[in-house]
């Protein structure tokens, strides 16, 4: 069946700048200076504290600062100590160097200081290109989308991506999968942002199976990023639904590993989604290349060596309807209205790493 042209719909472009291409983290401090900017804080992981200091190696002496404890989830204790390092050393700008910790943080620190931001992804997560943040406080993540907190620029340059491990990277992959299958379905879904999700499935589909073979494959990882950037682009271009909110309850609550969350979950979600959005569930098929979207991307998983179950990941059985009942909190919008009896039965399902299973509506 052919692709049905929707009759109306709204499209906005958001206003960002993006560079692509092996080396072009070297432009950094250039792309800093256009910005009238020359005295950045650079925030990563502590585990990217090296790379980061190589980003603040291209500026001139003692004019750049690091900051390297960013966090997953953006806890609210990490940014209120970045804050103070804004406000100590006259930052001018921010510059994130890592995955969705980091680039949460410049965004964090953005939102309060109005300072720029240049993003230097080394994961496939897709925050760079979006004016969403996640924050974390009191146990309770919230998300909120402002164009206040989209960088102005992302640098994308595939030569750091190559260390990554391939297992973060398939986690990290089918976390930027994600954005684009929600796209497909989302309420505010438009013909562009539809071909950007079905070629972004693509794009990760092929090229995650060759990084796990061959990690250090340029061409692979080139693939894969250039699919997370449009991955990335529908998060930030339209709403997300029920995939989303259910990892952002499992991970700002229960404290889950955000990609790990995402990879188990996403097959799962989907299959509940299906009765409700076949269309959708006809072009994810198709970017898969398989018979239907939920065992697609169950057997991608599975492919990848990803984990396959909550409790592999740490989710205590005991609290899943708590989460259950969380995820029915401030919904989003969502093709299938969620309740509590089958939300509760597909969690789980995905707590024992049983095959995805659409139900009746």
């Amino acid at each position: 069946m052919e692709d049905v042209l929707p009759v109306r719909f709204d499209y906005h472009a958001l206003p960002s700048r993006v560079l692509f291409g092996a080396g072009r983290r070297r432009e950094t401090p250039e792309v800093a200076r256009q910005l009238g900017c020359a005295r950045p804080l650079i925030v990563s992981t502590p585990e990217q504290k090296d790379l980061a200091g190589a980003i603040a190696s291209l500026f001139s002496a003692s004019s750049a600062h690091i900051f390297p404890e960013a966090a997953m989830h953006t806890p609210w204790d990490v940014t209120s100590r970045a804050l103070a390092v804004v406000q100590e050393n006259g930052v001018d700008s921010l510059i994130a160097v890592g995955g969705g910790s980091a680039i949460g943080l410049a965004k964090a620190l953005a939102l309060r200081t109005g300072l720029p931001q240049i993003a230097l992804p080394t994961t496939y997560a897709g925050s760079e290109v979006t004016p969403i943040i996640g924050e974390t406080q009191d146990g309770q993540k919230r998300t909120r989308r402002t164009l206040d907190v989209l960088p102005e620029v992302v640098i994308y340059d595939v030569d750091l991506t190559l260390t990554l491990p391939a297992r973060l990277s398939a986690t990290s992959g089918l976390n930027a999968i994600a954005h684009a299958v929600e796209a497909l379905y989302s309420v505010d879904a438009n013909p562009v942002t539809s071909i950007q999700a079905e070629q972004g499935i693509a794009a990760l589909a092929a090229a995650l199976p060759e990084i796990l073979a061959n990690p250090a494959s340029r061409d692979a990882r080139s693939r894969a990023q250039y699919g997370a950037w449009l991955c990335g682009t529908c998060l930030g271009s339209v709403g997300m639904a029920l995939h989303h909110k259910v990892c952002h309850v499992l991970g700002g609550t229960f404290d889950l590993p955000h990609a790990d969350t995402h990879a188990v979950m996403l097959a799962h979600v989907v299959a509940y989604q299906a009765g409700a959005v076949p269309h959708a569930m006809r072009r994810i098929a198709r970017a898969l290349d398989a018979d239907n979207a939920w065992t697609g991307l169950h057997a991608l998983a599975a492919t990848l060596h990803v984990p396959r179950s909550l409790a592999e990941i740490g989710m205590p059985h005991e609290d899943l309807g708590r989460a259950a009942e969380l995820v029915l909190q401030e919904t989003y919008a969502n093709p299938r209205t969620p309740d509590y009896e089958s939300i509760r039965a597909m969690l789980e399902r995905a707590w024992r790493g049983a095959a995805p299973q659409p139900d009746s509506l």
